[in-house]
């Protein structure tokens, strides 16, 4: 079964940022193949790897709820369905993506979500890491598509508003008792030491703390010049930072 990394905070935090430099990371210790899923409508870890998509689960989801009356000769809904799914999985050397894509419109998705999610299931199992990026807030979480985590990265920005944002994270996935065996925080454009104030309230919010992010501006400049993120050179000080938090992830089993 594959090791799932998911990411989790508010829209700002550099969630995008964190799964494509843990991806680099995977990718050059050999760890791999790895599955990267993509799980936030604006689809921004697209960019962040290079890859290229042209469909999405959403669109497949779509398709299906279009043309389900009028499938080829022969070919069941499940089949059906699980042939979509292959079709969008964008393969590269290593790596593959697969794009969520835009939420449910209209009309009862229940019977293609639930054999979607099972083959997803199964496709999961092919990977020794799985690295799915989530989009803003808790919606995902109430949807519970972070079912069976291994780690989960509760990304803040420096501040307490970022941090309580947190708390109030961890205690929905609490309530809705998903499976997640991991909760680890994550601070982004970090100051090398931290405020007392801020590191109190962590403290208080009972946070386990892995690691701080440092303001990168190799990275600013990859962004701005629409670079992949998976060819930052080792010296970046976010490639070297993640680097230590992922060695500690793995030495968890």
């Amino acid at each position: 079964m594959g090791k799932v990394i998911a990411m989790a905070g508010k829209g700002g935090t550099g969630k995008t940022t964190l799964s494509a430099l843990i991806i680099r990371y995977l990718r050059k210790r050999g760890l791999k193949p790895i599955l990267a899923v993509d799980a936030d409508p604006s689809s921004n870890l697209v960019d962040a790897l290079g890859l290229k998509v042209n469909k999405s689960l959403g669109t497949a989801r779509e398709d299906f709820f279009e043309t389900k009356g009028n499938l080829p000769p022969g070919m069941t809904k499940e089949t059906y369905l699980e042939m979509k799914l292959h079709e969008i999985l964008v393969e590269s050397p290593g790596l593959d993506l697969l794009v969520m894509g835009r939420p449910e419109g209209p009309g009862c998705y229940c019977y293609a979500n639930n054999i979607l999610r099972r083959h997803l299931d199964l496709l999961i199992k092919n990977y020794p890491f799985v690295v799915m990026d989530n989009e803003a807030g808790m919606e995902h979480l109430s949807r519970r598509t972070t079912q069976g985590v291994d780690q989960l990265l509760f990304l803040s920005d420096y501040s307490l508003k970022g941090i309580r944002t947190v708390g109030k994270i961890r205690e929905l996935i609490e309530e809705l008792k998903l499976s997640v065996k991991e909760k680890h925080l994550v601070v982004d454009r970090a100051p090398n030491g931290l405020d007392p104030v801020f590191s109190r309230e962590i403290q208080n919010l009972g946070l386990n703390l892995l690691g701080t992010i440092p303001e990168d501006a190799i990275i600013a400049e990859y962004e701005m010049k629409g670079r992949p993120l998976l060819d930052l050179p080792d010296e970046s000080p976010a490639v070297q930072v993640v680097a230590g938090m992922m060695e500690r992830i793995i030495k968890m089993g």
